[in-house]
């Protein structure tokens, strides 16, 4: 993997001083990962299967829901029915 070295303010670098059990080149790794494994997530979910797969599970749940609702408004007074639909 490539080095890089930048410039930061004295104040950040007494900062990091107090903070002598962080290995910093260590944490500059494991955020460059996880950007990393953003951008791979980020193209999967635009991959026109995942996209077909979130519509899908979207269309369901709320059918599932449509049809649980219909099921309660079953099981209630017509009155207290009238009094939720208004």
């Amino acid at each position: 993997m490539a080095s890089v070295t930048f410039a930061i303010p004295d104040e950040v670098k007494q900062d990091m001083k107090k903070l002598s059990w962080v290995n910093w080149s260590e944490i500059d790794k494991i955020d460059l990962l996880k950007k990393m494994k953003l951008k791979e997530l980020s193209k999967r979910l635009e991959s026109k299967e995942e996209q077909e797969l979130i519509k899908w599970s979207v269309e369901l749940g709320r059918k599932s829901k449509k049809g649980r609702f219909k099921r309660l408004l079953s099981e209630i007074s017509p009155e207290k029915r009238k009094e939720l639909l208004e």
